[in-house]
């Protein structure tokens, strides 16, 4: 036997993230290994649910990802305990069908399922709330209930009354409005993990709060169930290797967009990852390319510019051709400057052209991409015939010059200017869409196989240098 469950809502902004960072680390206080998982596309939510679990969450998307890696990335990474933070609601989802809904990955991983319910204002109008969420799949095992933002014990025993009276489903949690916790659900919103200082405080603070109020032996009662059965390992495309490369990777406060699985697959392609740190390093370590990920350069901007002998020698090796991958965050920093709250800070300027941060955002959701001719990193056949990722941005790069050329055609989306994303310069690409080495999209063994490509170039221009 193994545990599992689903932490969904009825809506979003329910405190699903809090009560799953509290859990994920009130059950590792336990003892036990804890294993977070995050539906659909996000970042910041699984950087807390990482550090409260002690392990990397991992991100199930079933719009991105077949249903077969989901299982696979779901069986692989499992432990003592598996908790998978839903997102929005618990039938929301693009489809009509409901096919890549939290319900849909319910069903897929047989996760029985918790709803936390804001209970504000709420008495018995709890119930035909739960029911209807039984009703309306009857193949989705809502198991029991965690109450949120409750008004007092008094509030609390009317709720308990009423459930007890009208449903089968067990009250697990009780958690009494505590302004500390919305303040953190608001904070946990905005600030990634890795931006703030006081993150172990803060989740340590939402474990006591979770541990007090939820009955955490009825919830491994609950959650309960026997293994899954791993489905035929997922294929991502790879490319022969013998010599190890250096990538060196971003990774400070400005920057800590990354999937656990892109880092793992770069390591199976045989990287060797050194992170560095814009804002405090004066150089680059010594690597063979660099992978600058999302973030949010804008807030950090004073600190990058100050960072000048850094900014100049990226700029540099871009021009001399090492291999750069960037992503939103990472393609914000290695353009001319970002004007942000009505100033401007001078960026790396590698990129011939200007990000203008905005109040709403430029790009949201999933993209669809096409891949040009120009793409230069190598494939053993012409890729599928669209790649499927997403993009949240809310600035935009102006001022390019109309000879740009870009590696995808957006079929869905926003990326750079509406029509193309993955702007190519030397051996760089930058790009709004974040990838994921998932199914068709093998991105990391490409780029793992390009640096390599330029580096054995380099090497016989080396030795005859040396001769």
């Amino acid at each position: 036997m193994m545990n599992r469950l689903l932490i969904s809502a009825a809506h979003k902004s329910s405190g699903k993230t809090v009560v799953s960072i509290g859990l994920c680390a009130a059950l590792k206080m336990r003892g036990l290994s804890v294993q977070p998982y995050k539906k659909g596309p996000d970042y910041i939510d699984p950087m807390w649910l990482s550090q409260a679990s002690g392990h990397a969450c991992r991100n199930l998307d079933l719009y991105l990802m077949e249903r077969e890696d989901v299982v696979s990335t779901f069986v692989k990474n499992s432990s003592d305990i598996n908790i998978v933070e839903g997102n929005k609601g618990l039938y929301d989802g693009l489809a009509l069908d409901g096919s890549n809904s939290n319900a849909a990955l319910a069903r897929l991983l047989d996760l029985p399922v918790v709803l936390v319910i804001d209970a504000r204002g709420m008495t018995r109008g709890i119930a035909p709330l739960i029911l209807g969420y039984q009703a309306f799949d009857k193949e989705i095992n809502i198991v029991g209930v965690i109450l949120n933002n409750l008004g007092g014990t008094r509030h609390e025993a009317k709720l308990r009354a009423v459930i007890e009276h009208y449903t089968d489903v067990a009250v697990i949690g009780a958690i009494q409005h505590d302004e500390r916790l919305v303040i953190i659900e608001r904070h946990l919103g905005l600030m990634p993990s890795n931006e703030a200082g006081e993150a172990s405080g803060t989740i340590a603070g939402i474990a006591d709060a979770v541990a007090s109020q939820v009955d955490l032996d009825k919830l491994l009662v609950l959650s309960k169930k026997p293994p899954l059965i791993a489905p035929a390992k997922a294929e991502v495309t790879s490319f022969p290797w013998r010599k190890k490369i250096r990538i060196g990777i971003a990774r400070d406060r400005a920057f800590g967009f990354y999937y656990a699985d892109d880092l793992d697959a770069l390591a199976a392609a045989g990287a060797e990852i050194i992170p560095f740190d814009t804002l405090n390093d004066r150089q680059l370590p010594e690597v063979d390319a660099l992978y600058i990920g999302g973030g949010f350069p804008e807030t950090c901007a004073k600190e990058l510019e100050a960072n000048v002998s850094l900014r100049t020698e990226i700029k540099n090796a871009i021009a001399c051709g090492m291999p750069v991958y960037a992503e939103c965050g990472g393609l914000m920093y290695l353009s001319r400057k970002i004007t942000y709250q009505g100033r401007s800070y001078d960026m790396v300027g590698a990129i011939p052209g200007d990000v203008l941060m905005h109040d709403k955002p430029v790009g949201r959701g999933y993209v669809h991409l096409a891949e040009n001719q120009q793409h230069s990193w190598p494939r053993p056949h012409h890729p599928a015939q669209e790649i499927r990722a997403h993009e949240f941005h809310y600035s935009s790069l102006e001022n390019l010059p109309p000879d740009t050329k870009f590696a995808y055609r957006i079929t869905r989306g926003y990326g750079i200017d509406g029509k193309h994303d993955g702007l190519i310069l030397h051996n760089l690409l930058a790009s709004y869409t974040h990838l994921r080495t998932i199914g068709s999209c093998y991105w990391a063994s490409r780029f793992a196989a390009f640096i390599r490509h330029v580096k054995n170039m380099r090497e016989p221009l080396a030795k005859q240098a040396i001769l």
